[in-house]
């Protein structure tokens, strides 16, 4: 499919006229189609206001890809109508264009090409986009699950995907079974879970918001080894990783034998400026993205082209800001963790990370590629962490539930607000904000500790960020110094 509109004069129109009233008009345009007779220029004042007019011809030049508002497509005959109607769902429209925006769209599709590029799915299956991060995710397991069947999710997983696990799948007659799946110790958890039944492996890698990661090639062998490969049974779970805290600059999941799926949150980096919201699926499969894209036209939508031109723009520079991200996080990483006030600091890029076990099988190293496509692309570019840091402050329960909302409404540089992968910094306390939703027994078992604070680092001056963490850590510290003494 070519996203340039085809050549039309300034006159060209994109719509039928009634039949009687072609006699009061004259036949001179060029028009849509490639029949240049089939429409006629408007004389009367009503249907040229009503009419459809397009710029020149060569117009399309522009560097940038234009985006296409039309909710519906011109087409050439009946025909051809009845071919685009009769059409597989897919990822992608053929040769025959678009029929309706609720089917997919030129701008939409650019976007999600690029995406796919980045994936590595541009030979076989494809990228959706969605109008959010959790449309993509509900999208991605509605068009895998029914009743009866089975879903196997980490403990730690994004606060709206619990929510519709349990508001939602739990009623729709599907069994779930959640699991610690962080570490070398992931994969054995998940295949301690596996039922006969089982159709969903779920992942979320690096985990939000503890950061921790999940052995995928582990995951992804551990399937392998119950099921077979999708080659040698088609019917086996689908394996899905959310992976939007490293984005394909750092984690390449699809590279990874027995990984199915790959989602995106685009209004996080991929997006990269808090103005839009979206999200990516991307697969491998023509079968999975057949069912996705099924489940886009009837149920959920595509990303509108607004969006889509916007999604665009902002991963054209997701490879700097990415790097900017990584080197700020480390530095603001290292305060935190040598602070009074901080328990535990968990960044991938700190020694003490707990899946930052050093040798050819580290997770960490596996989880973040910088970028890189070869290893020779070490000695040229700096190795990053992502810019996604948690930290517990130093307490129990309810105290350091408050020393935790102190600490994100003392910051002053640092935005107090939810999200993440933006170029401003923004911190939340997801016990009492991202995932309140999740009863308090599931939070702490997932590594959610009352304590615990997020922190997105963007990609402002790094001592700006570096001085306003820490100015108000020592401030909560002073106050209860003060308290104390005043008793």
């Amino acid at each position: 499919m070519a996203f340039a509109t085809t050549h039309r004069s300034t006159l060209a129109l994109s719509r039928r006229v009634n039949k009687n009233a072609l006699k009061s008009l004259t036949t001179t345009r060029q028009l849509s189609s490639s029949d240049d007779k089939k429409h006629a220029t408007p004389t009367s004042f009503a249907t040229k206001c009503a009419s459809l007019y397009h710029p020149s011809v060569g117009a399309n030049r522009g560097l940038a890809p234009p985006i296409y508002f039309g909710s519906t497509y011109l087409l050439d005959d009946a025909d051809h109508g009845a071919r685009l109607h009769d059409k597989k769902e897919a990822a992608y429209t053929d040769q025959d264009g678009f029929v309706y925006s609720r089917w997919g769209s030129p701008t939409n599709e650019a976007a999600a090409k690029q995406i796919a590029a980045l994936e590595g799915v541009e030979a076989k299956g494809g990228t959706m986009l969605f109008g959010s991060g959790m449309s993509g995710i509900t999208s991605a397991l509605m068009s895998t699950l029914k009743t009866g069947d089975h879903a196997v999710f980490p403990y730690t997983v994004y606060g709206g995907t619990h929510e519709f696990i349990k508001e939602f799948a739990i009623h729709w007659g599907i069994e779930v079974d959640f699991i610690d799946a962080a570490g070398k110790n992931g994969p054995d958890a998940y295949k301690a879970a596996l039922r006969e039944n089982t159709k969903v492996v779920y992942c979320e890698t690096p985990a939000n918001p503890t950061c921790r990661i999940t052995d995928l090639k582990g995951v992804g062998r551990v399937v392998d080894e119950v099921y077979g490969t999708r080659e040698e049974n088609p019917t086996r779970p689908w394996v899905m990783v959310d992976g939007t805290f490293a984005t394909p600059y750092h984690q390449r999941a699809l590279d990874i034998p027995g990984v199915d799926v790959s989602i995106q949150s685009c209004t996080k980096y991929l997006g990269g400026h808090s103005d839009i919201l979206a999200g990516a699926v991307s697969s491998k499969s023509p079968e999975f993205c057949h069912g996705l894209a099924k489940v886009q036209k009837l149920i959920t939508a595509p990303l509108n082209p607004m969006d889509s031109y916007l999604l665009m723009r902002g991963i054209r520079t997701l490879d700097v800001r990415m790097q900017r991200h990584g080197e700020n996080a480390l530095k603001v990483a290292q305060m935190l963790d040598a602070h009074p006030l901080v328990a535990s600091t968990f960044y991938p890029g700190l020694e003490n990370h707990p899946d930052n076990t050093g040798g050819d099988d580290c997770l960490v190293a596996q989880a973040f590629r910088s970028g890189r496509d070869t290893p020779e692309d070490a000695d040229i570019m700096p190795q990053t962490y992502g810019g996604m840091i948690a930290f517990i402050v130093a307490g129990e329960g309810d105290v350091a539930l408050e020393r935790a909302k102190k600490v994100c409404e003392g910051l002053r540089v640092v935005n107090l607000a939810v999200s993440l992968g933006s170029v401003e910094s923004l911190v939340e306390h997801p016990a009492s904000m991202t995932h309140a939703m999740i009863p308090r027994e599931d939070r702490l078992a997932g590594g959610l500790d009352d304590g615990l604070i997020r922190i997105s680092v963007g990609i402002e001056r790094a001592s700006d960020l570096v001085e306003d963490l820490k100015q108000s850590l020592d401030r909560v510290m002073e106050e209860e110094r003060a308290e104390r003494a005043a008793a």
